[in-house]
């Protein structure tokens, strides 16, 4: 865990949805050598996307589990509604507008929208200026036919 600041990075959906999306940035964050926590405000959507991380991809196995399952410290990937890191996390993905709460301890907090949800843009861009006032570092990467650039 940091003692810098935390780096927030908002990833506009528009080719693909967040179950294609949240597993390739997973991946990464773990081939880094961190742990993640996914932070989604339902958990009516965190059994959602605990069924799509353990079936996206037949190559490939994210471990995860939801943080209300015993060994949950343990959890490369920790699934929850709740604002406590439990696995010692490096990076919060938020997703469905999850609340970032307090950020103190990641490297990164990743904010996930979907682009075509009108709702979750308004959500993105009250999140973006509350963090800009915080003065957290921001970025803005957009999705392309081909990965993700950086607009900001």
């Amino acid at each position: 865990m940091s003692e810098a600041a935390t780096e927030v990075w908002f990833y506009h959906l528009e080719r693909t949805g967040l179950d294609q999306a949240l597993p390739e940035l997973l991946e990464k964050t773990l081939q880094r050598g961190w742990k993640a926590v996914v932070r989604a405000r339902t958990a009516d959507r965190l059994q959602h996307l605990d069924a799509a991380l353990w079936t996206w991809r037949d190559d490939s196995f994210l471990a995860h589990g939801p943080d209300d399952e015993p060994g949950a410290e343990r959890q490369p990937i920790l699934l929850t509604t709740g604002f406590a890191n439990a696995n010692g996390a490096d990076a919060l993905f938020l997703v469905d507008g999850a609340e970032p709460g307090e950020l103190v301890g990641y490297a990164r907090c990743i904010v996930l929208f979907d682009g075509g949800d009108e709702a979750q843009l308004a959500v993105a861009r009250a999140q973006w200026s509350a963090i800009k006032t915080s003065g957290s570092p921001l970025s803005y990467w957009k999705q392309q036919a081909r990965g993700w650039e950086k607009q900001a």
